[in-house]
């Protein structure tokens, strides 16, 4: 199999994943989230999800889920105390398909790292309510709110138990220490960056760079035979066996 229809084939696998988690998670407690605002939110969700679990598929310790319930009830009750984050990753724990992440099944493990697209019907309450909660209850270490009409984004840090701004580097992006990725704008979305500043890819345009590339080498190919084509012609015109030399 080619690189190429591996990749391919590895972008199916990640999609059918990924529609299990957002459309029918397994687990023990499910999800009790509503439907996300828009087509466009859903997509954005989705792509930091193809992207991470791209870049970290040899990796098996940690969770990443999208409009997922995480129970954190003190009394173990899912009945109250849940809240579903847009997307979240959690370190240190095994990489599985759960219905909903519930803390005290998860030896009483927060996400580590936050992301809520924001809405005209959620910006208020994902940068104050939420704000405050992943802080003081969750104690998140990574909190990040995007707004894909406006582009708006903001990151914050937990130190020293409150949430300070995280400063953009000099392209703008705000890095995420948990994750030791940082998180900017590209094409109208947000998108994972390396340390090196490289954008973290999805699985389709790894599959189609490598087709472009395959293709440029095998043009090149193609030109080195003409090239060498002439090159025996006319060495044949001077009485010249090519084979010879």
């Amino acid at each position: 199999m080619s690189a190429t229809a591996e990749l391919a084939t590895t972008q199916e696998i990640l999609e059918q994943e990924i529609l299990e988690n957002f459309i029918f998670p397994p687990g023990d407690l499910y999800s009790d989230e509503p439907p996300v605002e828009t087509e466009l939110h859903l997509r954005q969700i989705i792509l930091l999800f193809n992207c991470l679990e791209w870049l970290w598929r040899d990796r098996n310790n940690f969770y990443a889920a999208g409009n997922l319930t995480i129970y954190y009830s003190p009394k173990q009750l899912k009945s109250k105390d849940f809240r579903g984050p847009d997307f979240f990753v959690v370190l240190g724990t095994e990489r599985k398909t759960r219905k909903s992440w519930v803390v005290w099944d998860e030896e009483g493990k927060y996400p580590n790292i936050i992301v809520e697209i924001l809405s005209p019907k959620t910006a208020d309450t994902d940068k104050n309510f939420k704000k405050q909660l992943y802080q003081d209850t969750f104690r998140t270490h990574d909190y990040f709110w995007f707004d894909p009409e406006t582009l708006e984004l903001a990151g914050f840090h937990l130190v020293d138990g409150e949430y300070e701004a995280i400063a953009p580097n000099e392209s703008g992006h705000l890095r995420s220490q948990q994750l030791d990725l940082s998180l900017g704008i590209c094409g109208g979305k947000l998108r994972f960056f390396t340390a090196e500043g490289e954008l973290v890819p999805t699985p389709q345009e790894v599959a189609e760079r490598e087709a472009q590339r395959a293709g440029q080498e095998a043009q090149r190919a193609g030109q080195e035979a003409q090239r060498a084509d002439r090159l025996a012609a006319k060495l044949r015109e001077l009485n010249i066996d090519p084979d010879t030399i």
